[in-house]
């Protein structure tokens, strides 16, 4: 298969805000160009965009995967939903031989001492670390523990019966493993490499962390106790950010193999992915703090290239910090975009083989408006992408 790459940029404006903290709870930053830069990291939004995926039904909770330590108890739950006889405990047992099975190793949490006076039940079986399964991972792992109910101690010592579990556990990958990978340190054979890489977000401009005091009064208080209840500090920032995400689209494709159905041509599942991706990465927002600041934004502007030789970012295009002398940073960075990308793409490109999209909104992102073809909305740019995706996909080799 061709080598496919999908480059995504964005320029986001969040208000005053605590995206994601640092262990003091002071908004991450960087250096860059000499200068501190606002910061979000990358993990920060993989998990929101993961997030929404879900929350906003971009696809079927049938082609989406479990994170957890709690590995053990979501296989019993999907066995005793298979067979109804089997008590609790002994789903507990079949799924953690089963799970031990695909090389994941499980431990026994402590017990509490007060769980254990209030007489509750042993805690179930737990991954010493998060463990990423699709959900057809889990429904095959949980059809072969019932297959071997009767002893599944020697069921699972037949080579074929073990083999069989590594292979549910190592196909028919989610769309979530197939994007952002999945390490396993127990067992290597099993790893997915990712096919989406998300640099950490920075501001376009020079940042300072600023500190809000805050004080909350106790609503018992007579009018002889005055003074505050409560006293604390929150630290926050506000920028405009530059976004960006690289997806190999080839690398998603062998990801998925041949596709999460049975009935469909090995473009659809790419497509979907594709689009839910575009459309998640666009769109989501992480939450750190969101109750306190409000800071529900989108980009001003989005930048979308499908391309054959290599992930490109525009970062370098903010090197030198956007001043902000006229009061706010979105007109220059998009007229530095504007530049920059032309510049680049004749330097490097390959214009033949690339396409770019651009969704903007606002006067400030004008300059945005030449460098590829302008869609009206999310939706137009999401499909216009994933049909462009499957057409490439389509082509010989």
């Amino acid at each position: 298969m061709n080598r496919i790459f999908l480059d995504v940029h964005a320029l986001q404006t969040v208000p005053p805000s605590n995206l994601n903290r640092d262990d003091t709870g002071a908004p991450k930053t960087a250096v860059y160009g000499g200068v501190p830069r606002a910061r979000v990291s990358s993990q920060a939004w993989k998990r929101a965009t993961r997030t929404y995926f879900k929350d906003e039904h971009l696809l079927d909770a049938s082609e989406l995967g479990v994170r957890t330590k709690k590995i053990v108890e979501v296989v019993a739950s999907r066995i005793t939903a298979l067979d109804t006889s089997l008590t609790r405990e002994t789903a507990l047992r079949l799924a953690d031989e089963t799970v031990k099975a695909t090389g994941l190793k499980t431990d026994v949490p402590t017990r509490k001492a007060t769980a254990a006076k209030a007489g509750e039940p042993d805690p179930a079986p737990e991954a010493k670390y998060l463990v990423f399964l699709s959900a057809r991972q889990l429904d095959g792992l949980a059809r072969l523990a019932v297959d071997g109910a009767a002893d599944i101690t020697a069921y699972l010592k037949d080579k074929k019966s073990k083999d069989k579990a590594k292979e549910i556990a190592d196909t028919r990958h989610s769309v979530d493993i197939a994007l952002f990978g999945r390490m396993v340190a127990d067992a290597a054979d099993i790893n997915v490499d990712a096919s989406v890489q998300v640099a950490h977000a920075i501001s376009v401009h020079r940042v300072e962390n600023e500190s809000d005091y805050y004080t909350a009064v106790d609503d018992e208080n007579t009018d002889e106790e005055t003074g505050a209840g409560m006293i604390g500090t929150v630290d926050f920032n506000s920028a405009t950010l530059y976004r960006y995400a690289a997806l190999g689209v080839h690398q998603l494709a062998a990801n998925l193999g041949q596709g999460l159905r049975e009935d469909e041509p090995r473009t659809d599942p790419v497509r979907r992915a594709v689009e839910a991706f575009v459309h998640g990465f666009v769109a989501s927002l992480p939450t750190g703090k969101i109750n306190t600041f409000g800071h529900h934004t989108l980009p001003d502007a989005v930048i979308v290239k499908l391309r054959t030789t290599r992930p490109v970012s525009f970062v370098a295009a903010f090197e030198d910090p956007v001043r902000g002398d006229q009061g706010g940073h979105v007109r220059e960075a998009s007229e530095r975009l504007a530049e920059y990308i032309p510049d680049i793409e004749r330097a490097y490109g390959d214009e033949d083989s690339t396409l770019t999209w651009v969704l903007r909104v606002g006067l400030n992102t004008q300059k945005l408006g030449g460098i590829g073809t302008e869609s009206a909305n999310l939706g137009e740019l999401v499909a216009s992408v994933g049909q462009a995706v499957a057409e490439r996909l389509e082509k010989p080799a």
